[in-house]
């Protein structure tokens, strides 16, 4: 037999150090966001473990900037933080309050840790009594009241000094809606970063624990997207940047990188993917029943997630995947 015609492909992979020689992605500590849930408490040291979601807290003022220095010093130059207010109400007041929990907490990380990229999550679930993204009227969520209360709410994090923004409630128009208000207050030079296609994906479960968001009645399949369509993705996503997104983002990450793939092919600004928490939790719980290995199956969905071309990747493992990545930027 003529062996001379062989592809030798193992010739690139007879060592450790040859494999990462010729690697085609890598993992960076810049490509990694770290989402933290803000509690509102009259203890600024409120610690809760979130029982869906191993690893995770909800955290007071306090806690919340302890944690943030530990992964800071892991190499952490990102965060996204979601509000737990102690009251809600039908119009989201705790949204846009001068002094409501994200606000205090964007100031506390900015004052600390000033070159901390603080990314804030617009969105009103969290703040309304019914647990939707918008406004009620005849048990429907009305999309274009809903605009004013997410701009207001955009600008109040601006104000407290958040980095970025990064509207999540899929509304019609709400990038429109939130970059007028931010250019006409002086905040031109602000990033977008668009939750611009999210699908109303069964994987958000232990999220909805964590952020105390889940809806009282319905669910949101009126306004997010329909896990079997593609090329409504496409649509979403060029329309938010025709309104001034500066960045687009794919939720949930993994069951969508055919997704993750087509905007990156489609369009030139840069793309995120959020590795949501049933992503997360399924992982966490078969570790811990000893049927896969977390380390080993943490870093190879990621990696799926930046080959499929996510440039930004918001997951709950990034603390722990700065561990163990150390050294490689």
């Amino acid at each position: 037999m003529n062996t001379s015609n062989f592809y030798r492909g193992r010739r690139l992979r007879s060592s450790k150090s040859i494999r990462h020689l010729v690697r085609e992605t890598d993992l960076l500590p810049r490509n990694l966001v770290q989402p933290f849930f803000v509690l509102e408490s009259s203890d600024e040291k409120d610690f809760r473990p979130i029982a869906s979601m191993p690893g995770q807290s909800q955290l007071a003022p306090a806690a919340l900037e302890e944690e943030v220095a530990r992964a800071v010093d892991l190499g952490l130059k990102s965060v996204i933080l979601f509000g737990i207010p102690a009251q809600k109400n039908s119009q989201a007041g705790q949204a846009y309050a001068p002094d409501g929990i994200i606000q205090q907490a964007v100031q506390r990380l900015k004052k600390r840790f000033p070159a901390l990229v603080v990314i804030t999550d617009v969105c009103l679930c969290e703040y309304m009594d019914h647990g939707h993204c918008g406004i009620i009227q005849d048990q429907r969520v009305q999309n274009d009241p809903s605009l004013d209360l997410l701009a207001k709410t955009a600008l109040s994090h601006a104000e407290a000094g958040a980095d970025m923004v990064a509207p999540s409630d899929m509304m019609d128009g709400r990038v429109q809606a939130i970059r007028d208000l931010l250019d006409s207050r002086g905040f031109q030079e602000l990033p977008l970063m668009s939750y611009a296609v999210k699908y109303a994906s069964a994987y958000y479960g232990p999220f909805r624990e964590a952020a105390q968001s889940a809806p009282s009645f319905g669910d949101r399949k009126t306004y997010q997207m329909d896990p079997g369509n593609a090329r409504e993705a496409l649509r979403e996503a060029e329309a938010d940047i025709i309104q001034g997104a500066d960045i687009l983002m794919v939720k949930p990450a993994l069951p969508y990188l055919d997704i993750i793939s087509a905007l990156r092919n489609s369009f030139d600004l840069p793309v995120a993917a959020y590795q949501v928490s049933g992503e997360y939790s399924q992982i966490k719980a078969a570790a811990q029943l000893g049927w896969l290995d977390e380390k080993s199956v943490a870093l190879e969905s990621i990696t799926a997630v930046k080959r499929a071309g996510a440039d930004i990747i918001i997951t709950y493992f990034a603390r722990e995947i700065l561990g163990w990545v150390a050294g490689n930027e």
